[in-house]
Protein backbone atom coordinates (compact mmCIF):
# COMPACT_ATOMS: atom_id res chain seq x y z
CA UNK A 1 0.00 0.00 0.00
CA UNK A 2 3.13 1.99 0.64
CA UNK A 3 4.45 2.21 -2.45
CA UNK A 4 0.77 2.56 -4.15
CA UNK A 5 0.23 5.64 -2.25
CA UNK A 6 3.59 7.03 -3.28
CA UNK A 7 3.09 5.93 -6.95
CA UNK A 8 -0.50 6.83 -7.28
CA UNK A 9 0.20 10.75 -5.56
CA UNK A 10 3.96 11.07 -7.51
CA UNK A 11 4.11 12.41 -3.85
CA UNK A 12 6.58 12.37 -0.91
CA UNK A 13 7.95 9.35 0.84
CA UNK A 14 4.88 7.91 3.00
CA UNK A 15 5.91 6.90 6.32
CA UNK A 16 4.41 2.99 7.62
CA UNK A 17 2.13 4.96 10.58
CA UNK A 18 0.58 7.29 8.08
CA UNK A 19 -0.36 3.79 5.91
CA UNK A 20 -1.18 2.10 9.66
CA UNK A 21 -3.39 5.50 10.34
CA UNK A 22 -4.82 5.17 6.83
CA UNK A 23 -5.93 1.24 7.59
CA UNK A 24 -7.65 1.89 11.15
CA UNK A 25 -9.29 4.90 9.70
CA UNK A 26 -10.84 2.90 6.77
CA UNK A 27 -11.61 -0.15 9.23
CA UNK A 28 -13.37 2.58 11.56
CA UNK A 29 -15.31 3.60 8.17
CA UNK A 30 -16.52 0.73 6.83
CA UNK A 31 -18.03 -0.20 10.69
CA UNK A 32 -19.76 2.47 11.19
CA UNK A 33 -21.25 2.71 7.63
CA UNK A 34 -22.05 -0.79 8.20
CA UNK A 35 -23.70 -0.41 11.34
CA UNK A 36 -24.27 3.43 12.58
CA UNK A 37 -26.17 4.50 9.01
CA UNK A 38 -28.71 1.69 11.08
CA UNK A 39 -28.73 2.24 14.04
CA UNK A 40 -30.75 5.37 14.14
CA UNK A 41 -33.22 3.20 12.25
CA UNK A 42 -32.79 0.01 14.42
CA UNK A 43 -33.91 2.27 16.90
CA UNK A 44 -36.42 4.45 15.04
CA UNK A 45 -38.39 1.49 14.64
CA UNK A 46 -38.43 0.62 18.41
CA UNK A 47 -39.66 4.49 19.04
CA UNK A 48 -41.18 5.94 15.65
CA UNK A 49 -40.45 9.77 17.11
CA UNK A 50 -37.87 11.78 15.86
CA UNK A 51 -37.55 13.97 19.61
CA UNK A 52 -36.31 10.64 20.93
CA UNK A 53 -34.06 9.98 18.17
CA UNK A 54 -32.70 13.88 18.87
CA UNK A 55 -32.68 13.05 22.43
CA UNK A 56 -29.95 9.80 21.35
CA UNK A 57 -28.02 12.07 19.38
CA UNK A 58 -27.64 14.73 21.75
CA UNK A 59 -26.68 12.37 24.80
CA UNK A 60 -23.81 11.66 21.80
CA UNK A 61 -22.37 14.76 21.25
CA UNK A 62 -22.68 16.09 24.92
CA UNK A 63 -20.71 13.31 25.89
CA UNK A 64 -18.01 13.35 23.08
CA UNK A 65 -17.58 17.01 24.26
CA UNK A 66 -17.10 15.93 27.94
CA UNK A 67 -14.78 12.93 26.56
CA UNK A 68 -12.83 15.37 24.20
CA UNK A 69 -11.79 17.65 27.59
CA UNK A 70 -10.50 13.96 29.27
CA UNK A 71 -9.18 12.39 26.29
CA UNK A 72 -6.87 15.27 25.79
CA UNK A 73 -6.04 15.20 29.24
CA UNK A 74 -4.61 11.51 29.39
CA UNK A 75 -3.00 11.97 25.87
CA UNK A 76 -1.07 14.33 27.26
CA UNK A 77 -0.38 12.31 30.26
CA UNK A 78 -0.28 9.05 28.80
CA UNK A 79 0.03 8.53 24.82
CA UNK A 80 -2.24 8.98 22.23
CA UNK A 81 -2.16 5.30 20.68
CA UNK A 82 -3.83 4.29 24.08
CA UNK A 83 -6.29 6.52 23.99
CA UNK A 84 -7.21 5.33 20.55
CA UNK A 85 -7.63 1.93 21.43
CA UNK A 86 -9.73 3.53 24.29
CA UNK A 87 -12.35 4.81 21.99
CA UNK A 88 -12.56 1.48 19.80
CA UNK A 89 -12.71 -0.47 22.91
CA UNK A 90 -15.94 2.08 23.90
CA UNK A 91 -16.98 1.68 20.31
CA UNK A 92 -17.07 -2.17 20.65
CA UNK A 93 -18.56 -2.06 23.49
CA UNK A 94 -21.45 0.19 22.29
CA UNK A 95 -22.44 -2.69 19.69
CA UNK A 96 -22.27 -5.10 21.92
CA UNK A 97 -24.64 -3.38 23.98
CA UNK A 98 -27.13 -3.20 20.78
CA UNK A 99 -26.49 -6.46 20.42
CA UNK A 100 -27.59 -7.51 23.91
CA UNK A 101 -30.35 -5.54 24.56
CA UNK A 102 -31.80 -6.64 20.93
CA UNK A 103 -35.63 -5.30 21.14
CA UNK A 104 -35.48 -3.37 24.19
CA UNK A 105 -32.51 -0.96 22.64
CA UNK A 106 -35.27 1.46 22.23
CA UNK A 107 -35.57 1.97 25.98
CA UNK A 108 -31.72 2.59 26.64
CA UNK A 109 -31.62 5.23 24.20
CA UNK A 110 -29.11 8.07 26.50
CA UNK A 111 -27.31 4.71 27.43
CA UNK A 112 -26.45 3.86 24.24
CA UNK A 113 -25.92 7.45 23.22
CA UNK A 114 -23.31 8.12 25.94
CA UNK A 115 -21.60 4.96 25.08
CA UNK A 116 -21.40 5.84 21.44
CA UNK A 117 -20.22 9.63 22.22
CA UNK A 118 -17.49 8.32 24.54
CA UNK A 119 -16.36 6.12 21.93
CA UNK A 120 -16.27 8.68 19.40
CA UNK A 121 -14.43 11.44 21.48
CA UNK A 122 -11.54 9.11 22.32
CA UNK A 123 -11.09 7.79 18.79
CA UNK A 124 -11.40 10.89 16.76
CA UNK A 125 -9.29 13.12 19.52
CA UNK A 126 -6.37 10.25 19.00
CA UNK A 127 -7.26 10.43 15.48
CA UNK A 128 -7.09 13.42 14.87
CA UNK A 129 -3.31 14.21 16.90
CA UNK A 130 -2.24 10.93 15.42
CA UNK A 131 -3.03 12.92 12.28
CA UNK A 132 -1.38 15.93 12.71
CA UNK A 133 1.68 14.55 14.05
CA UNK A 134 2.56 12.02 11.57
CA UNK A 135 1.40 13.96 8.36
CA UNK A 136 3.75 16.35 7.33
CA UNK A 137 2.20 19.81 5.40
CA UNK A 138 3.56 18.15 2.27
CA UNK A 139 1.67 14.86 3.02
CA UNK A 140 -0.95 15.94 4.45
CA UNK A 141 -3.85 16.43 1.58
CA UNK A 142 -2.72 13.48 0.34
CA UNK A 143 -3.55 11.45 3.69
CA UNK A 144 -6.81 13.49 3.79
CA UNK A 145 -7.31 12.23 -0.10
CA UNK A 146 -7.20 8.90 0.37
CA UNK A 147 -8.83 8.99 3.95
CA UNK A 148 -11.85 10.45 2.22
CA UNK A 149 -11.56 7.50 -0.81
CA UNK A 150 -11.80 5.00 2.30
CA UNK A 151 -14.71 6.72 3.95
CA UNK A 152 -16.32 6.82 0.49
CA UNK A 153 -15.45 3.15 -0.71
CA UNK A 154 -17.07 1.93 2.70
CA UNK A 155 -20.06 4.00 2.09
CA UNK A 156 -20.29 2.76 -0.70
CA UNK A 157 -20.54 -0.92 0.23
CA UNK A 158 -21.26 -0.66 3.53
CA UNK A 159 -24.91 0.72 3.83
CA UNK A 160 -25.66 -1.01 0.79
CA UNK A 161 -24.73 -4.90 2.00
CA UNK A 162 -26.04 -4.11 5.13
CA UNK A 163 -29.69 -2.58 3.23
CA UNK A 164 -29.35 -5.77 1.47
CA UNK A 165 -28.50 -8.24 4.02
CA UNK A 166 -31.22 -7.11 6.40
CA UNK A 167 -33.85 -6.31 4.23
CA UNK A 168 -33.30 -10.51 3.13
CA UNK A 169 -33.22 -11.85 6.36
CA UNK A 170 -36.19 -12.40 9.26
CA UNK A 171 -37.10 -9.66 11.12
CA UNK A 172 -34.07 -8.22 13.30
CA UNK A 173 -31.17 -10.72 12.12
CA UNK A 174 -30.44 -8.79 9.43
CA UNK A 175 -29.40 -5.92 12.22
CA UNK A 176 -27.79 -8.42 14.61
CA UNK A 177 -25.63 -9.46 11.75
CA UNK A 178 -23.52 -6.34 10.36
CA UNK A 179 -23.91 -4.99 14.58
CA UNK A 180 -21.33 -8.04 15.14
CA UNK A 181 -19.48 -7.40 11.94
CA UNK A 182 -18.72 -4.20 12.93
CA UNK A 183 -17.77 -5.49 16.62
CA UNK A 184 -15.55 -7.69 14.85
CA UNK A 185 -13.66 -5.00 12.80
CA UNK A 186 -13.30 -2.79 15.81
CA UNK A 187 -11.36 -5.54 17.48
CA UNK A 188 -9.34 -5.64 14.19
CA UNK A 189 -8.44 -1.53 14.74
CA UNK A 190 -7.51 -2.63 18.37
CA UNK A 191 -4.68 -5.07 17.35
CA UNK A 192 -3.14 -2.91 14.23
CA UNK A 193 -3.24 0.68 16.92
CA UNK A 194 -0.65 -1.91 18.71
CA UNK A 195 1.78 -1.27 14.89
CA UNK A 196 1.53 1.95 15.41
CA UNK A 197 4.76 3.73 17.15
CA UNK A 198 4.08 5.34 20.75
CA UNK A 199 4.00 8.84 21.38
CA UNK A 200 3.87 9.76 24.36
CA UNK A 201 3.62 13.24 25.66
CA UNK A 202 4.97 15.77 28.25
CA UNK A 203 4.41 18.89 30.12
CA UNK A 204 1.24 20.20 31.78
CA UNK A 205 -2.44 20.24 30.24
CA UNK A 206 -2.98 23.83 29.02
CA UNK A 207 -6.47 24.00 28.11
CA UNK A 208 -7.58 27.31 29.12
CA UNK A 209 -4.42 29.24 27.36
CA UNK A 210 -5.15 27.55 23.92
CA UNK A 211 -9.00 28.52 24.42
CA UNK A 212 -7.90 32.09 25.51
CA UNK A 213 -5.24 32.03 22.67
CA UNK A 214 -7.76 32.37 19.99
CA UNK A 215 -8.23 36.39 20.24
CA UNK A 216 -4.49 36.83 20.16
CA UNK A 217 -3.71 34.39 17.04
CA UNK A 218 -6.52 35.70 14.46
CA UNK A 219 -5.88 32.27 12.53
CA UNK A 220 -6.84 30.45 15.29
CA UNK A 221 -9.79 32.45 16.33
CA UNK A 222 -11.18 32.27 12.62
CA UNK A 223 -11.09 28.46 12.07
CA UNK A 224 -12.31 28.10 16.06
CA UNK A 225 -15.68 30.18 14.31
CA UNK A 226 -15.38 27.98 10.89
CA UNK A 227 -15.56 24.65 13.03
CA UNK A 228 -18.24 25.70 15.33
CA UNK A 229 -20.28 26.40 12.26
CA UNK A 230 -19.13 23.46 10.57
CA UNK A 231 -20.70 21.61 13.68
CA UNK A 232 -24.11 23.33 13.07
CA UNK A 233 -24.73 21.79 10.52
CA UNK A 234 -23.73 18.34 11.00
CA UNK A 235 -25.55 17.89 14.51
CA UNK A 236 -28.96 17.35 13.25
CA UNK A 237 -28.18 16.02 9.25
CA UNK A 238 -26.14 13.40 10.33
CA UNK A 239 -29.50 11.31 11.37
CA UNK A 240 -31.91 13.52 9.71
CA UNK A 241 -31.39 12.36 6.17
CA UNK A 242 -31.32 9.24 6.99
CA UNK A 243 -34.39 8.46 8.67
CA UNK A 244 -36.13 10.83 5.78
CA UNK A 245 -34.89 8.18 3.16
CA UNK A 246 -36.53 5.15 5.68
CA UNK A 247 -39.90 7.27 6.24
CA UNK A 248 -40.04 8.04 2.51
CA UNK A 249 -39.39 4.52 1.71
CA UNK A 250 -40.03 2.33 4.56
CA UNK A 251 -37.37 0.35 3.14
CA UNK A 252 -33.34 -0.47 4.34
CA UNK A 253 -32.24 -1.52 0.88
CA UNK A 254 -33.12 2.20 -0.43
CA UNK A 255 -30.65 3.45 1.96
CA UNK A 256 -27.78 1.18 1.06
CA UNK A 257 -28.81 2.38 -2.81
CA UNK A 258 -28.94 5.98 -1.07
CA UNK A 259 -25.65 5.50 0.18
CA UNK A 260 -24.08 3.23 -2.98
CA UNK A 261 -24.61 6.40 -5.27
CA UNK A 262 -23.51 8.91 -3.16
CA UNK A 263 -20.38 7.52 -2.01
CA UNK A 264 -19.50 6.42 -5.45
CA UNK A 265 -20.17 10.17 -6.37
CA UNK A 266 -17.70 11.00 -3.44
CA UNK A 267 -15.29 8.52 -3.75
CA UNK A 268 -14.62 9.94 -7.21
CA UNK A 269 -14.57 13.78 -5.64
CA UNK A 270 -12.05 12.52 -2.80
CA UNK A 271 -9.65 11.13 -5.59
CA UNK A 272 -9.55 14.42 -7.59
CA UNK A 273 -9.59 16.54 -4.85
CA UNK A 274 -6.70 14.91 -2.60
CA UNK A 275 -4.65 13.91 -6.30
CA UNK A 276 -5.44 17.67 -7.84
CA UNK A 277 -6.11 20.28 -5.66
CA UNK A 278 -2.89 23.00 -4.91
CA UNK A 279 -2.90 24.66 -1.64
CA UNK A 280 -3.75 27.50 -3.60
CA UNK A 281 -6.82 26.94 -4.43
CA UNK A 282 -7.85 25.69 -0.79
CA UNK A 283 -10.02 28.82 0.21
CA UNK A 284 -12.32 28.96 -3.78
CA UNK A 285 -12.89 24.84 -3.63
CA UNK A 286 -13.93 25.84 0.40
CA UNK A 287 -16.10 28.54 -1.01
CA UNK A 288 -17.52 26.49 -3.86
CA UNK A 289 -17.93 23.58 -1.41
CA UNK A 290 -20.22 25.50 0.99
CA UNK A 291 -22.71 26.98 -1.82
CA UNK A 292 -23.33 23.34 -2.98
CA UNK A 293 -23.93 22.05 0.77
CA UNK A 294 -26.34 24.57 1.51
CA UNK A 295 -28.38 25.48 -2.17
CA UNK A 296 -28.86 21.40 -2.33
CA UNK A 297 -30.93 21.44 0.84
CA UNK A 298 -33.56 23.09 -1.38
CA UNK A 299 -34.38 20.27 -3.31
CA UNK A 300 -35.56 18.27 -0.37
CA UNK A 301 -36.88 20.69 2.05
CA UNK A 302 -40.45 21.16 0.88
CA UNK A 303 -41.38 17.98 -0.82
CA UNK A 304 -40.05 14.59 0.29
CA UNK A 305 -38.99 11.54 -2.68
CA UNK A 306 -36.47 9.27 -3.57
CA UNK A 307 -35.30 10.76 -6.34
CA UNK A 308 -35.18 14.33 -4.45
CA UNK A 309 -32.95 12.68 -1.92
CA UNK A 310 -30.80 10.73 -4.26
CA UNK A 311 -30.24 14.03 -6.18
CA UNK A 312 -29.75 16.42 -2.66
CA UNK A 313 -26.89 13.38 -2.45
CA UNK A 314 -25.14 13.60 -5.34
CA UNK A 315 -24.51 17.17 -5.13
CA UNK A 316 -23.52 17.08 -1.23
CA UNK A 317 -21.62 13.73 -2.14
CA UNK A 318 -19.78 16.32 -4.69
CA UNK A 319 -19.57 19.42 -2.28
CA UNK A 320 -18.41 17.59 0.69
CA UNK A 321 -14.68 16.73 -0.65
CA UNK A 322 -14.63 20.21 -2.27
CA UNK A 323 -15.01 21.54 1.25
CA UNK A 324 -13.84 18.99 3.96
CA UNK A 325 -10.08 18.27 2.27
CA UNK A 326 -9.03 21.51 1.90
CA UNK A 327 -10.57 22.57 5.08
CA UNK A 328 -9.08 20.18 7.37
CA UNK A 329 -5.93 20.59 6.00
CA UNK A 330 -6.59 24.76 6.71
CA UNK A 331 -6.99 23.52 9.95
CA UNK A 332 -4.12 21.55 10.44
CA UNK A 333 -1.54 24.50 9.24
CA UNK A 334 -3.16 27.34 11.48
CA UNK A 335 -2.71 24.49 14.30
CA UNK A 336 1.57 24.50 13.34
CA UNK A 337 1.47 27.83 12.86
CA UNK A 338 0.62 28.62 16.16
CA UNK A 339 2.66 29.39 19.77
CA UNK A 340 4.09 26.30 21.28
CA UNK A 341 2.35 24.11 18.33
CA UNK A 342 4.46 20.76 18.70
CA UNK A 343 3.95 21.44 22.53
CA UNK A 344 0.38 22.23 23.01
CA UNK A 345 -1.38 20.05 19.97
CA UNK A 346 -3.49 18.32 22.08
CA UNK A 347 -4.88 21.14 23.44
CA UNK A 348 -5.43 22.84 19.76
CA UNK A 349 -7.13 19.59 18.66
CA UNK A 350 -9.43 19.70 21.87
CA UNK A 351 -10.13 23.02 21.50
CA UNK A 352 -10.81 22.67 18.10
CA UNK A 353 -13.04 19.54 18.63
CA UNK A 354 -15.24 21.18 21.42
CA UNK A 355 -16.05 24.12 19.58
CA UNK A 356 -17.55 21.74 16.72
CA UNK A 357 -19.48 19.75 19.31
CA UNK A 358 -20.28 23.09 20.94
CA UNK A 359 -22.02 23.64 17.05
CA UNK A 360 -23.59 19.87 17.09
CA UNK A 361 -25.70 20.41 20.54
CA UNK A 362 -26.83 24.02 19.81
CA UNK A 363 -27.89 22.50 16.08
CA UNK A 364 -30.05 19.45 17.67
CA UNK A 365 -30.66 21.77 20.54
CA UNK A 366 -32.90 24.30 17.83
CA UNK A 367 -34.11 20.78 15.55
CA UNK A 368 -35.53 19.80 19.09
CA UNK A 369 -37.51 23.03 19.54
CA UNK A 370 -38.63 23.29 16.66
CA UNK A 371 -40.32 20.09 16.34
CA UNK A 372 -42.00 21.40 19.94
CA UNK A 373 -42.75 24.65 18.50
CA UNK A 374 -44.55 23.61 15.08
CA UNK A 375 -44.38 19.78 15.15
CA UNK A 376 -42.13 17.53 12.66
CA UNK A 377 -43.81 18.27 9.74
CA UNK A 378 -43.32 22.10 9.49
CA UNK A 379 -40.42 22.29 12.12
CA UNK A 380 -37.79 19.92 10.85
CA UNK A 381 -37.42 21.79 7.19
CA UNK A 382 -37.40 25.08 8.78
CA UNK A 383 -34.73 24.28 11.42
CA UNK A 384 -32.65 22.52 8.22
CA UNK A 385 -33.09 25.65 6.40
CA UNK A 386 -31.23 27.68 9.15
CA UNK A 387 -28.78 24.93 9.52
CA UNK A 388 -27.90 24.15 6.73
CA UNK A 389 -26.06 27.57 6.10
CA UNK A 390 -23.47 26.70 8.44
CA UNK A 391 -20.65 25.12 5.66
CA UNK A 392 -21.64 27.85 3.34
CA UNK A 393 -20.48 30.44 6.25
CA UNK A 394 -17.47 29.38 6.63
CA UNK A 395 -15.79 30.68 3.81
CA UNK A 396 -16.80 33.97 6.02
CA UNK A 397 -13.99 33.15 8.49
CA UNK A 398 -11.47 31.31 6.63
CA UNK A 399 -11.22 33.57 3.56
CA UNK A 400 -8.56 36.20 5.67
CA UNK A 401 -6.30 33.67 7.02
CA UNK A 402 -3.20 33.86 5.80
CA UNK A 403 -0.52 31.46 6.42
CA UNK A 404 2.76 32.53 4.07
CA UNK A 405 6.14 32.35 6.07
CA UNK A 406 6.44 35.39 8.81
CA UNK A 407 3.09 36.64 8.65
CA UNK A 408 2.75 35.96 12.20
CA UNK A 409 5.79 37.14 14.76
CA UNK A 410 6.86 34.84 16.82
CA UNK A 411 4.48 31.76 15.23
CA UNK A 412 5.73 28.08 15.40
CA UNK A 413 6.74 25.88 12.87
CA UNK A 414 5.50 22.31 13.67
CA UNK A 415 7.54 20.57 11.79
CA UNK A 416 11.16 22.34 13.39
CA UNK A 417 9.63 21.54 16.94
CA UNK A 418 9.33 17.59 16.33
Amino acid sequence: MKKLLQTVTGGPEISRDLILLLVIGGLYSLSVALSNTFVNVYLWKQSGQFMDLAAYNLAVVVLQLLTFILAGRWAKKIDRVVVLRLGVIFLSIFFFTVLFLGENAGSYLLILGSLLGIGYGFYWLSFNILTFEITEPETRDIFNGFLGLLTSFSGMIGPFSAGFLITHMEKLTGYRLIFGVSLGMFLLAVILSFFIKRRAADGQYHLREIIKLRKKYKNWGRILKANFLQGLREGSFIFVIVLWVYVTTGSELAIGTYGLIASGVSFVVYYCVGRFLKPLYRKKAILIGGIMLYAAIFIILFELSFTRLIIYGVIVSAAYPLLLVPYVSLTYDVIGKGWKAAEMRVEYIVVRELFINSGRIISIAILMAFILLFGEKTGIPFALAILGSGHMLIYWFIRDIDLLPGVKKGSVNVQKER
